[in-house]
């Protein structure tokens, strides 16, 4: 009797041991740079759905080398379980360089320097910015007052952008004399003192603009705003350390004989001053057509390729208090892949590409943006012109990414 109590407990305490261990799966990821240049702070990223490690991820760690790379999980889809893992690495000319990523079942307290920063405040009565992460309101409803910088603020070490919460959905942008993060403190409202410190601050009037490619509608005529609505969405999906992204959702937009549920991600990774931006619908596209570019800065300089690519160069004031702000010199560029492409545009306020995707779901595009004030950026609209056509060539030819289990 004596022996069987006892084996019985040594088998409970072996299973249980062995239930406590967590679940783990490694890959091997090779990236693959084809280009004759280096490329920095490449954006990897392993959609775990399609991987199936066969349990709940809830920790990875990327390693290359004897080197840890910082890395996230993202719940994009607010199910409470990650759908993506993202690091961003450096590949040089020619070469592939190959990572191991361990994930894992059980959660981690590990903690990486972060690269991205992101902020979304509502203010009080008495004046005081209270963070949020997401806020709907009915369509009918204006929050644009109510939100300290009109909606959710976000920034990588190059540059800090926001994203306007109101039928407009215009993406505002924030120069930086300097690398490094602002927002937090500045809350996109620098000081006296702070910009005495030299801080940068808003360099664009928007105004009713796509400013940096915002996705508008299109009337055949010019782009108009996201509205009507049944309900109108903003929030912060990821905060970092490698990427931030902000999400603007509408349902219910009655539009071009139609009515639309859609969802535009804004994402932003390290070391970039590029948004990757994606547009999901939640049924087939028909004939819809939309509208994206760049603002028409007065004065401006433009460039087009005439298949997808927009740029401008303009100097205006950024604000209306005018007094304080002297004018400021950006450039401005927005890519948009040939397949979604249907015509150039212009409208009054904008240098414009019409855009659709028939049959289709989900549309994508990038937009970016320098300030002449930056003493890391491009200083003439040539130089800015050339760097936008590097930048294109650069996004059709990407780096390979290549899983191996």
């Amino acid at each position: 009797m004596l022996k069987t109590f006892s084996l019985f407990c040594f088998t409970a305490f072996a299973s249980m041991a062995l239930m406590a261990q967590p679940a783990t799966k490694t890959i091997t990821v090779e990236v693959k740079n084809p280009a004759k240049e280096a490329r920095t702070d490449v954006p990897v990223v392993i959609d775990l759905n399609a991987l199936q490690p066969g349990f709940i991820v809830k920790s990875a760690v990327v390693v290359s080398g004897n080197e840890e790379i910082p890395s996230q999980l993202d719940d994009l889809t607010r199910n409470r379980r990650a759908d993506e893992l993202a690091f961003v690495a450096n590949i040089p000319a020619k070469k592939t360089r190959t990572f191991t990523v361990t994930l894992s079942s059980e959660k981690s307290d590990r903690v990486y320097t972060p690269r991205v920063f992101a902020q979304m405040l509502v203010s009080d009565k008495k004046g005081k910015h209270v963070p949020i992460q997401s806020l709907t309101i009915p369509g009918s409803s204006n929050v644009y007052n109510q939100l300290h910088h009109h909606g959710p603020a976000f920034e990588s070490e190059l540059v800090a952008y926001r994203l306007y919460f109101d039928h407009k959905q215009t993406l505002d942008i924030y120069g930086k004399f300097n690398p490094g993060f602002e927002i937090e403190e500045s809350q996109f409202y620098p000081t006296d003192e702070q910009l005495a410190r030299g801080f940068g601050d808003d360099v664009l009037r928007v105004s009713g603009s796509c400013g940096a490619g915002a996705f508008k509608g299109w009337d055949g005529k010019k782009a108009i705003h996201t509205n009507p609505v049944d309900t109108r969405t903003e929030r912060i999906v990821a905060y970092g350390p490698v990427r931030t992204i902000v999400e603007n959702e509408v349902e219910g937009w009655k539009y071009q004989d139609s009515e639309l549920n859609m969802t535009t991600r804004y994402t932003l990774y390290a070391g970039h001053r590029d948004l990757f931006v994606e547009a999901f619908f939640d049924e087939p596209l028909t004939d819809q057509t939309f509208a994206t570019g760049v603002q028409d800065v007065k004065g401006s300089i433009s460039f087009s390729d005439h298949k997808g690519l927009v740029g401008c160069w303009g100097t205006d004031w950024p604000v209306n208090d005018t007094i304080k702000y002297a004018k400021e010199t950006v450039g401005l560029a927005t890519f948009i892949p040939k397949k979604y492409v249907v015509q150039e545009a212009k409208d009054k306020p904008n240098y414009l590409y019409v855009v659709n995707a028939p049959g289709q779901q989900y549309l994508n595009y990038y937009t970016t943006f320098t300030s002449l004030k930056e003493n890391f950026g491009y200083k003439t609209p040539e130089a800015w012109f050339a760097h936008i056509q590097a930048w294109r060539d650069e996004l059709e030819n990407p780096c390979i990414v290549t899983i191996k289990e």
